[in-house]
């Protein structure tokens, strides 16, 4: 159990049967009253957001998740494919389940893989992964790194503006947080 004054970024709870992700905070202290705690909870199973007020000394159920390292195999429709490093199995996962992180899984990319009571809840990204550009308009002689930038489309079908002097078929580093183009790889 934790108090909700003791919440941080990333903490999973469980509230009311569901696991929660904290994603904001701000603790509040009127001058009248008891201090109380502001949270922003997003919900591993669907990936929705919701806004809950906590009392500070008010405690929840934190939860400890396990990781497991595991490789992106293949799509297929709605599901993900991800191969244990060290027991080979398979493991599917539903795209609804893995939300925004699709658009940064390259195959063959090794990723971890969070699990409550053996049942996979959620994905951990590196902070940054690189992609191959699929699809871009050609780069200009002159252009250089402070000029503009221009949309490119990933392998993964993710769309991210990228330098003028990316062309089809390099491959960049994107943050996997923000979503937006770092270097070329």
């Amino acid at each position: 159990m934790i108090a909700a004054n003791n919440f941080r970024h990333g903490l999973v709870i469980l509230l009311e049967e569901q696991l929660y992700t904290v994603v904001e905070i701000s603790r509040v202290k009127p001058g009248k009253g008891g201090a109380y705690v502001k949270a922003k909870l997003k919900k591993m199973s669907d990936g929705s957001v919701i806004d809950r007020t906590f009392r500070a000394e008010e405690k929840v159920e934190d939860i400890r998740l396990e990781h497991k390292s595991m490789q992106f195999l293949y799509k297929d429709g709605d599901l993900l494919y991800f191969m244990d490093n060290e027991t080979y199995e398979q493991q599917p996962l539903n795209a609804q389940q893995l939300g925004d992180t699709v658009k940064f899984l390259n195959e063959g990319s090794s990723i971890k893989i969070e699990f409550h009571e053996n049942k996979p809840v959620g994905v951990e990204l590196p902070p940054a992964v690189p992609l191959e550009v699929a699809k871009t308009d050609p780069g200009l002689k002159g252009d250089t790194a402070t000029g503009g930038s221009k949309p490119a489309t990933l392998v993964t079908g993710y769309v991210v503006q990228v330098p003028l002097f990316v062309n089809t078929g390099d491959v960049i580093r994107v943050d996997t947080r923000t979503g937006e183009y770092l270097e070329r790889a």
